[in-house]
């Protein structure tokens, strides 16, 4: 009997999940502890691999030039996609209005953990002050990501007979890391099967939800629906001469997971895996464009963002100006930049947004109750725009690719 191929697995667990999460809800507590300790797994092991692969990465890419040159077309694919995405979200909300004669007493209340960092602050946080504490927090990459780039540029600078050696061990690490994670992978389903149908089971209100906020949440989903099955796959077409159906099916492993978790970065290592291997992409490439992609790539976050401050607006009775809306639309691409790749971290970069043009941060309790479920489309848009950058970048630089 043929094995079964892993993303059919993930499948399976997804709607084994859903269906144990809705008709044993008082069982699930004996499942969820697969899924914690999952993305446990999965956490553990971002922080080694992104180090030693754009270490690795760079050291190979040889030179400043080069460098310069891939950092260009990465920040400028990020940009030009993110954008579209949020012009998406900006025009279907307008043309649908989902906030007009919204039920304002289903708003909830709002604890934000997490203050949202400006964007000053958050270049200024890319240089750590303590290198070893951004290693132990999943949520300083960027700062990780600046020391790799940093570090693995200066092996290139140091002399040969050190050079050689840092280069190799660092080809070494990220080898090893790269077999952890498909190690890793393997419990992929049942990690899924404990994330899920624990989540289901918290929803148990869902389909009064879906009710009262079905045409906001059609609104997003639609949006994110345009992006990920036309415009990405267009720009990667057309400009990365790459066949998109091809590079779906590379990553689907990736794309189920980043939709069960709603979490980028836990992702990050499945993506890199995927893109490498089924992708044919190079490690310098993809040790480059995917962790600073899973922390600033944020297509489907920033989309979302727009969104919902338009609701929110529309919900208020407000009506913004041009303008304003201008402001949103900025707004919302530097905070999706901003906005770190774990869950419902796009909820809090909104209050920057409202801040900015002047609406009620109170708004934010409207779209909370079905903020989770929109977390899961998001992120999978969020991780399919990672990979198709990937892709194209890898074209421009004359790689032969697998797709």
């Amino acid at each position: 009997m043929k094995k079964i191929a892993l993303h059919w697995q993930i499948l399976i667990a997804l709607v084994l999940a859903i269906l144990f999460g809705i008709f044993f809800q008082n069982q699930v507590k004996y499942i969820s502890w697969m899924g914690e300790v999952f993305l446990r797994a999965l956490k553990m092991i971002i922080i080694p691999l992104i180090l030693s692969s754009i270490i690795s990465g760079v050291s190979n890419i040889g030179n400043a030039e080069n460098l310069g040159r891939l950092g260009a077309k990465t920040i400028l694919y990020y940009i030009m996609t993110s954008t579209i995405a949020i012009i998406t979200g900006l025009i279907l909300v307008n043309i649908i209005k989902p906030g007009v004669g919204a039920d304002l007493n289903l708003a909830q209340a709002v604890h934000l953990d997490v203050e949202p960092d400006s964007l000053g602050t958050t270049l200024i946080k890319i240089i750590p002050d303590n290198i070893f504490q951004s290693f132990s927090s999943n949520t300083q990459m960027l700062s990780v990501i600046f020391f790799a780039l940093l570090f693995g540029f200066f092996i290139t600078r140091a002399d040969k007979k050190y050079s050689s050696v840092l280069s190799d061990f660092f080809n070494a690490v990220f080898e090893v890391m790269m077999k952890v994670t498909l190690f890793i992978i393997k419990f992929t389903p049942f990690g899924i099967f404990g994330l899920v149908a624990e989540k289901v089971a918290q929803q148990s209100d869902l389909f009064a939800l879906m009710q009262s906020m079905g045409l906001y949440m059609g609104t997003v989903i639609l949006a994110l629906v345009i992006h990920g099955i036309i415009t990405l796959p267009l720009i990667t077409s057309l400009i990365g001469k790459v066949n998109p159906v091809k590079q779906f099916n590379a990553v689907k492993t990736p794309l189920i997971t980043a939709f069960s978790t709603s979490s980028s970065g836990a992702t990050l290592p499945l993506t890199m895996e995927a893109v490498e291997n089924n992708s044919g992409v190079s490690n310098k490439i993809t040790s480059f464009t995917l962790p600073l992609g899973a922390t600033i790539n944020m297509d489907g976050t920033a989309l979302y963002e727009c969104v919902a401050v338009i609701f929110i607006a529309q919900a208020y009775g407000m009506e913004l100006s041009v303008v304003q809306q201008i402001i949103v639309v900025i707004t919302a691409l530097l905070a999706s930049i901003g906005a770190a790749g774990v869950p419902m971290a796009g909820l809090v970069m909104i209050t920057i947004i409202l801040t900015a043009v002047g609406l009620p941060l109170e708004g934010v309790g409207l779209i909370l109750a079905v903020d989770r479920i929109l977390d899961m489309f998001r992120t999978a848009t969020n991780v399919w725009s990672d990979s198709c950058g990937a892709v194209i970048i890898a074209k421009s630089e004359g790689e032969k690719l697998k797709v």
